[in-house]
């Protein structure tokens, strides 16, 4: 019986006559490549071979090589965060945000499940104020409208523009976030708070054991001989293009081993000294011979996590609720229509852009700071509008990592692939102190192949996975 074969029209390098045969032996091959990397839309090319050096002999035996897979490069997962880049990938950074996020407040990964009685706060730091800008107010299930005005001269701002608004935005309105008057709005202001942001968080957290023992009427030393903060944060977009963070925060005690703290600190006391922390923070920063005062905003809202926790809503505020929303924002980005997601190399291409004017000014502003102050990271981040920080940092004792996480999910699969113990090539179990192991590998180019008909196959194959 011959193999089945597949015919496909000719790929763009070839001639228009030359059909192509894709045996199905080589299409279930770039099935399991795509399995393989979890059908990455993006997945990195690498040529390559493995080969195992007997340490007692000095034999050298081939373990692998990439000449034996389809096109002769084997594909490996982009691991990008981002959903609107890989939607594969960042399904597999979610799940892991998820666990890690999850460890800390219900336990497990090798955190005990008493840590669901340590005090643990759900808090949200918000920017300020750098102008009017539409937005969906809500009081309980009813949509207010956005900006009414009923005295017809403060309708008008300084520069003549009509910044009332009487509509009541549904989600997804456009207008959502934007400025009412361009010239109002302090972008500086704006820009200058993304590009800080990290730095005011930090600020925050030397601020707030201060406040903590403050309220709890011991100095900073009786503190730090009773209670650790530990917390995990994600930096989310808003509508108006500028971040807040969501952040977990848990109290334990000193050490390795996740010892509650002394009962005197419970959920009230931190929400209390996460409120006054927040208020407290300030960040001079030196511009155009002016001193700027960076600080959060007045909205600081702070919620305690527990199982048995009744929010405002009256739903409760459980771990699950908490970690999924982390998680979330984990892999969003900013995704405005028409905002670039690649790096912005010349200022020409900034009048390219089809984005809303609101931030087509927040990324020229974000490049004139860059030219202005001679710093690279306002050009290097212009197109995320001055804000370059990692969108999901932890404090080191909060829970597991994200190496950790991996490295066990790689175990898991060589267990699965080798049930009985992975084996060198001479047939005995693997051992690296016995067998060294040499690998080389180079870069061959990102993304699927287009030279052949079967990279067609495989797109069309990881598709109708993600789909799936």
């Amino acid at each position: 019986m011959t193999a089945a074969t597949v015919t496909t029209a000719p790929g763009p390098d070839q001639g228009p006559g030359a059909d192509h045969a894709i045996s199905w032996a080589d299409f279930r091959a770039w099935e399991r490549q795509l399995a393989a990397t979890g059908h990455c839309s993006h997945p990195i090319r690498l040529r390559g071979h493995i080969e195992a050096v007997d340490l007692a002999t000095g034999e050298l035996a081939p373990v692998y090589d990439t000449a034996t897979e389809p096109e002769g490069v084997l594909h490996v997962a982009c691991g990008n965060r981002r959903e609107n880049v890989c939607p594969a990938c960042s399904q597999v950074y979610k799940r892991d945000a998820r666990q890690l996020v999850r460890a800390g407040l219900a336990g497990g990964k090798g955190v005990p499940d008493s840590i669901t009685a340590h005090p643990c706060v759900f808090a949200t730091l918000t920017a300020p104020s750098f102008g009017p800008v539409h937005s969906r107010r809500l009081r309980g299930k009813t949509v207010l409208p956005c900006h009414p005005r009923r005295d017809a001269n403060a309708r008008r701002c300084r520069h003549g523009r009509d910044i009332s608004c009487p509509t009541r935005h549904v989600e997804g309105d456009p207008r959502l976030g934007q400025a009412m008057c361009l010239d109002c709005y302090d972008y500086q202001a704006a820009v200058l708070f993304n590009a800080y942001a990290g730095d005011l968080w930090r600020r925050f957290i030397t601020y707030l054991p201060r406040h903590l023992a403050r309220l709890a009427g011991v100095t900073q030393k009786t503190l730090f001989s009773q209670v650790r903060s530990r917390f995990v944060k994600v930096a989310e977009y808003q509508a108006r293009g500028v971040v807040h963070f969501h952040a977990v925060i848990r109290l334990d005690a000193p050490g390795e081993d996740y010892q509650p703290p002394p009962v005197s600190y419970d959920a009230t006391l931190l929400c209390d000294a996460i409120d006054q922390a927040a208020a407290a923070v300030a960040l001079p920063i030196e511009h155009d011979g002016q001193v700027v005062m960076l600080t959060f905003g007045t909205q600081t809202d702070t919620r305690p996590v527990r199982h048995d926790a009744i929010i405002a809503s009256g739903k409760p505020l459980d771990v699950d609720a908490v970690a999924n929303y982390i998680a979330k924002y984990a892999t969003k980005t900013l995704t405005a229509p028409g905002v670039p997601d690649a790096r912005i190399r010349h200022a020409v291409e900034i009048t390219g852009l089809r984005c809303s004017a609101h931030y087509r000014a927040m990324i020229t502003t974000a490049w004139q700071l860059g030219g202005d102050r001679h710093d690279g990271r306002f050009r290097q981040w212009a197109h995320m509008l001055g804000y370059g920080g990692h969108f999901l940092t932890k404090s080191r004792r909060y829970s597991v990592t994200f190496g950790h996480l991996r490295g066990e999910r790689v175990q898991h699969r060589r267990l699965e692939r080798y049930p009985d113990g992975e084996r060198d090539p001479w047939g005995r179990p693997l051992d690296e102190t016995v067998v060294l192991i040499l690998k080389t590998w180079t870069y061959a180019g990102t993304g699927y192949g287009t030279a052949t008909a079967g990279a067609e196959l495989a797109l069309a194959s990881a598709d109708m996975a993600r789909g799936r």
